[in-house]
């Protein structure tokens, strides 16, 4: 089964210098699988997590048409790799003029340059990494990592033994030096815990030769690392695919389009979580550079891919960027995503870095969503100490382990209901600001909002999250949908259909109706609606 994806994404690729394009499909009219088979492009996992979460296998799971394909290989461009979500191909060619070839192509959608044959190497540095609670927690055991776990209040997870068994964790990043003999790594070799290595770009070296990078190796420290006294990773026990897709020494779309590769292999093999430290909006090509304008939280590919990802079920954790202090100064994609988990960074005292990223959105959706670690952080170094290094690179896969190990408490918890949950327990939920988002997390506060008795106490669809049940002074109303709204009509009715209330609010992720009415005890209904949608939850009234 797995087999297919493989070969399907992994034709070989040339060296030299060419042009890299997107050429984005009309359908998949021709495509040869069929959703009644999807374990033709599916693992038997990345089917299970669709059917516990109560989520359809769709046309975006569909491979793109072979079809096309070949007739765009008839041209004299070579594969790359293709996107079922996006329904596309990447190539690469010495010809300068694709799109207008293609022009009256009646299946071709859209043709885009993602890099030009330059031989230049980016003036960029793609990452700007700067080296240098209430249950008891263990000093002595975590050693310097002891701040990034208790900031979470992770030993609460870990004290249970709560320390990610059974879950897999997807890392989308540079190069992983050394990962396959650093200490940090020797238990999860010694128990079978790297579950494979996937190289989208195809460099004819493994992706732990000296010839990479070490950037996707530290991330990993951050949730697999384990040396007692020195290191230990949020999530120690968990399971891990290792992807590499982006380049260095470069910095061009085409590495988005990679990303959207990655995140559905990831996918197809059944991943629980994503954590990708990566993030984009310039270019060395300034015509395709992002724009403030595009981080709306839906317009990048990257973005997109990101936003289908999570519809997957699966967590999507991004570093927020390290952009505060350069001119971008906000998030970068796919932080923006409306369904990812942008994460920011703070130091050992809550104080958000210098360099984290600010939000919000451009569509104004609160970002970053949450906050770690992510100064003075200690990792796994490719010259073979643990020492410390600051980023929301490694803020981000130290909350995304954090979360692995949330889920395997309450595995029958959603990915949708354990993003609620982080969200709602970090320490600046009810009044979020543009650097820290909702704040900290603290994982035993969301613990316990994910207990039975608190998961009925939240009414949550696919696109809409009311609570608390029973209501009290106010209800809160948040968005987790991936589409565009203007108005949300909210209309409050007793169980015999009686108008008691009514509001007209400018949609945002977040509504707070504070004006409930006194008189109001007892089972009501809530009904949003819109243009093209209408829910309704059922609440009662607290006494």
């Amino acid at each position: 089964v797995i087999s297919f994806i493989i070969s399907f994404l992994l034709l070989t690729v040339q060296a030299k210098s060419q042009n890299y394009f997107w050429v984005a499909f009309t359908d998949k009219n021709n495509t040869e699988f069929s959703l009644s088979n999807p374990e033709q492009f599916l693992s038997d996992r990345a089917i299970n997590r669709r059917m516990v979460q109560n989520i359809e296998i769709d046309s975006l799971d569909l491979p793109p048409s072979t079809i096309y394909i070949d007739s765009v290989l008839t041209l004299d461009v070579e594969f790359v790799h293709a996107s079922k979500w996006l329904n596309g191909v990447t190539v690469k060619t010495d010809i300068d003029t694709l799109g207008e070839l293609m022009s009256n192509w009646s299946f071709v959608k859209e043709v885009q340059l993602t890099k030009p044959a330059l031989t230049a190497k980016s003036s960029k540095t793609k990452f700007d990494d700067v080296f240098e609670k209430a249950s008891l927690i263990d000093s002595g055991y975590y050693g310097g990592s002891v701040h990034q776990v208790g900031l979470l209040n992770g030993q609460y997870l870990h004290n249970d033994n709560f320390k990610g068994q059974g879950m897999q964790i997807a890392v989308i990043d540079a190069g992983f030096i050394h990962a396959d003999s650093l200490q940090a790594f020797d238990s999860l070799w010694l128990n079978d815990q790297i579950l494979g290595s996937y190289d989208i770009l195809r460099l004819n070296t493994d992706i732990y030769s000296t010839s990479g990078d070490y950037h996707g190796m530290s991330v990993l420290s951050c949730m697999g690392g384990n040396v007692p006294g020195q290191l230990i990773g949020t999530a120690p026990k968990a399971s891990y695919w290792l992807i590499r897709s982006e380049a260095i020494g470069e910095e061009y779309l085409r590495e988005e389009d990679n990303w959207v590769v990655a995140a559905e292999f990831a996918d197809s093999v059944g991943i629980d979580i994503i954590n990708s430290s990566l993030g984009y909006s310039e270019f060395d090509d300034t015509a395709t550079s992002h724009t403030y304008s595009d981080m709306d939280g839906k317009t990048t590919r990257v973005t997109q891919a990101a936003n289908i990802a999570a519809s997957r079920g699966i967590l999507v954790f991004t570093s927020a960027g390290n952009e505060r202090d350069d001119p971008w100064f906000r998030i970068i994609a796919p932080a923006d995503g409306d369904l990812v988990i942008g994460v920011g960074a703070v130091d050992k005292n809550l104080q958000a870095a210098y360099f984290t990223s600010a939000g919000p959105s451009f569509d104004g959706d609160i970002k970053p969503n949450v906050s770690a670690m992510g100064y003075g952080t200690v990792v796994q170094r490719s010259i073979g100490d643990i020492s410390k290094a600051s980023g929301t690179s490694f803020s981000s896969p130290v909350m995304a382990g954090m979360a692995a190990c949330l889920w395997q408490k309450h595995p029958g918890s959603s990915a949708l209901e354990i993003k609620v949950a982080i969200e709602a327990s970090a320490h600046q939920y009810n009044a979020p600001d543009s650097l820290l988002g909702y704040g900290i997390p603290d994982m035993e506060v969301a613990s316990q909002l994910l207990s039975p008795q608190n998961i009925s106490s939240r009414e949550v669809s696919s696109n809409w999250t009311v609570y608390p049940n029973p209501v009290q002074s106010q209800i809160v109303i948040k968005y987790n949908g991936n589409y565009p709204l203007k108005e949300i009509y909210i209309e409050m009715y007793s169980l015999a259909g009686q108008l008691v209330q009514n509001w007209v609010k400018p949609a945002a992720r977040r509504m707070v109706l504070n004006d409930i009415p006194e008189q109001l005890n007892g089972m009501f209904l809530l009904r949003l609606s819109g243009p093209d949608f209408s829910e309704t939850f059922k609440l009662s009234k607290a006494k």
